[in-house]
């Protein structure tokens, strides 16, 4: 199931050390078939403050996704981006093709009881 690393960034300028990174990240990805679906995008806010910016980053599974974030590659990359730019990362499996709220909803509430 394809999993994403997620990360909220609030950058307040931009950093020589940011751009090495950006220079350097997608090698550290392509060994695990990672790919950039959201990367220096307007942030369009609906609900509740949101500073900053959202980057997302597609794998074909979680156990690469992992990987990835643990390689020795990225790892060695890293600090150039959070030595200078404030925010959080996550990974996250997604849900399959024919997944339905609906359904689970009703697994919940049958679960529950109620």
């Amino acid at each position: 199931m394809t999993a994403y690393a997620i990360a909220h960034l609030r950058p307040e300028s931009v950093h020589g050390d940011v751009l090495r990174y950006m220079e350097r990240i997608q090698a550290t990805m392509d060994p695990f078939e990672g790919r950039f679906l959201v990367h220096g995008a307007q942030v369009e806010v609906l609900e509740g403050p949101f500073p900053g910016t959202v980057v997302v980053i597609g794998f074909p599974d979680i156990e690469r996704a992992r990987a990835w974030y643990a390689s020795p590659a990225y790892q060695a990359i890293l600090p150039l981006r959070t030595d200078h730019i404030p925010g959080e990362a996550v990974l996250v499996e997604g849900v399959p093709a024919d997944y339905d709220a609906g359904r689970t909803a009703a697994r919940l509430r049958d679960e529950a009881g109620r």
